[in-house]
């Protein structure tokens, strides 16, 4: 099986405090790029599933890792070859010339080139929260999708069981393969992902870490470069961000004498009730 899953850079979320507003603009400066955790978890979900799971070793199919950004996103991919993938991918672009749809379009011509058998994505990217690429880039290529993936059992290299995460519960569905399934942070449990060389495996909690002789290795794995023009011929993104500004300061808090105080306040006050 030929998984291909695309992996987005973001400023490190542990540290979104940090991100300043000046002049309208969001200032990054001294943050950290990191991947994007979702798509980390798509990783790892594309190695559990073409690998025996007694040894990791063996790659029983193939993993590409993929990313539309600058120069500098190149070590988050070879962060994920230093896990186990096989091969990277980077589509040449500034982060402020994209939107998803921009993306989903530029991976649909990689898509067109590689004819993997399955896209796997993060379900969101923490920075922007949008939510698109996935559907998008589905809706493109005509491929059957299954969102927010919090399970998948492999059934051979024709279709996929996805348990879904939904409101109150788990939706399972059966997708055909080629499919694109976004995935959710539980689909890194022990016994999450189940493939077809070792269907009872359990695994340990999380995504892998890479020991540094496979960091080491991953230099000489493959990259290869496109240009975003090569790939899209209108790559006008959509969507633009006119300005950011920060929400005005909390007001400082107020006690009451009793409940219909409070309920009044909140009724014709806040207005939230």
């Amino acid at each position: 099986m030929k998984i291909l899953v695309p992996l987005k850079r973001v400023a490190d979320p542990d540290n979104a405090n940090k991100v300043k507003v000046t002049a309208g603009k969001l200032d990054t400066t001294g943050m950290q790029w990191k991947p994007n955790p979702f798509d980390e978890y798509a990783v790892e979900t594309a190695l559990r599933l073409t690998e025996n799971g007694a040894s990791t070793k063996v790659r029983l199919g193939e993993v590409i890792v993929l990313t539309v950004g600058p120069k500098e996103a190149e070590t988050q991919l070879r962060g994920a070859l230093a896990t186990g993938a096989d091969r990277a991918i980077r589509i040449d672009a500034t982060d402020d010339d994209l939107d998803g749809d921009v993306v989903a379009r530029a991976i649909r011509a990689v898509v067109e080139k590689e004819k993997p058998d399955l896209i796997l994505v993060g379900k969101q990217a923490v920075d922007g929260d949008s939510n698109q690429v996935g559907q998008l880039l589905a809706e493109y290529l005509g491929w059957p999708q299954a969102t927010f993936a919090g399970t998948i059992k492999s059934e051979g290299d024709t279709a996929l069981l996805v348990g879904r995460e939904v409101d109150g519960g788990t939706l399972t569905l059966r997708v055909t393969l080629p499919a694109v399934v976004s995935v959710d942070l539980r689909i890194v449990a022990p016994t999450s992902v189940s493939s077809k060389h070792s269907p009872t495996h359990t695994y340990a909690d999380g995504v892998r870490f890479a020991a540094l002789m496979a960091i080491m290795a991953a230099k000489k794995k493959p990259m290869v470069e496109f240009k975003l023009s090569e790939l899209v011929s209108d790559a006008a993104a959509k969507i633009a961000y006119t300005t950011h500004e920060l929400p005005p300061p909390r007001k400082a808090g107020i006690k009451v004498k009793d409940v219909a105080e409070l309920v009044d306040k909140l009724r014709n006050e806040a207005r939230v009730v």
